[in-house]
């Protein structure tokens, strides 16, 4: 028998369906979780704080498998992961289509502006005109990051007859790679940044690349807070040289109450709930957990690993 310690949150959709193998152990509290994850061999730790998680992961002594509803996993200790040989599986790609979708309601939100037609209700006044003229049609956009999310923010962009030009490592047509974006900055009305979070992509959008994008650039971020220098995109918006920034994601979350981009007309701070936006996240993470079972008992590589290494 294997000894599983899972969250109780995800018993209903996973129990039934458990193979005879494994001997499931449910936490309902981080305690719980503590008191059992020396057990654990295969691990399941998820909880909305990122402390807890981090101190039940070192307390799981011998685990072997540790999966995750996370898509970004790098605030976890992956050093001491790799050291005991742990393989991590994460959601990459479980919350990717509405990800997607958030990020072409920001874009349409944006540029039909959307914001002042609520506020326009919510005062009864009956608008004249459209407080925005924007469309996407024909709009050039830069796609930094081409995984799970990515890869459908393209399709998407483009069913609106956008031209999206990816990064990507391998370039090739269409595409850049990434060492060649930030002297095309200029060429594109819109930035989307959908990259996980690592030491190679923190602070990548910075006061250079601001100052290279065009007046009617709009930055979109729903990767990682970090992945942008916020005190240089507070400069930016509060000067206007960029249209707008659609942010998902700020650093550190939450924003504080205080926060300047709060305030600002041409920043929509959105609370990090693009991937909350939807009812499936936990059912897609239960079927997959299954799935990954069949392939640990058969020995085969369980779906998606992470590069502990990279991080990602």
């Amino acid at each position: 028998m294997t000894k599983a310690v899972l969250s109780a949150l995800i018993r209903p959709l996973v129990e039934p369906r458990l193979p005879e193998w494994v001997k499931p152990h449910w936490f309902a509290s981080k305690d719980e979780a503590l008191e059992l994850a020396p057990e654990a061999e295969i691990g399941w730790f998820d909880l909305n704080e990122k402390e807890p998680m981090i101190e039940i992961a070192r307390a799981a002594t011998n685990l072997k498998w540790l999966n995750s509803i996370y898509a970004g996993l790098d605030f976890m200790p992956l050093d001491l992961l790799k050291e005991r040989g742990v393989v991590v599986t994460n959601g990459v790609g479980i919350n990717a289509l509405t990800i997607a979708e958030y990020v072409v309601m920001l874009m349409l939100a944006h540029a039909k502006g959307y914001r002042e037609v609520v506020r326009a209700q919510d005062r009864k006044e009956w608008l004249m005109d459209s407080p925005g003229k924007r469309e996407l049609a024909g709009e050039r956009v830069l796609l930094l990051g081409m995984g799970a999310i990515g890869s459908l923010v393209k399709s998407r962009l483009e069913a609106f007859d956008m031209t999206v030009m990816p990064v990507r490592r391998s370039g090739g047509e269409g595409a850049l790679r990434p060492g060649e974006w930030r002297e095309k900055l200029g060429d594109f009305d819109w930035v989307v940044l959908a990259v996980p979070s690592t030491e190679e992509t923190k602070g990548m959008i910075g006061e250079i690349e601001l100052a290279a994008m065009r007046p009617n650039a709009v930055l979109v971020n729903i990767a990682r807070g970090d992945v942008v220098d916020q005190e240089a995109l507070v400069t930016a918006l509060k000067q206007q040289k960029i249209e707008a920034a659609l942010l998902d994601v700020t650093d550190p979350e939450p924003l504080p109450e205080d926060h300047t981009l709060w305030e600002l007309e041409n920043a929509q701070v959105t609370m990090h709930l693009s991937g909350r936006a939807q009812s499936k996240m936990f059912q897609r993470s239960a079927d997959r957990f299954i799935e990954n079972l069949q392939r640990w008992e058969a020995g085969e590589p369980v779906q998606p690993q992470m590069d502990l290494d990279a991080g990602y």
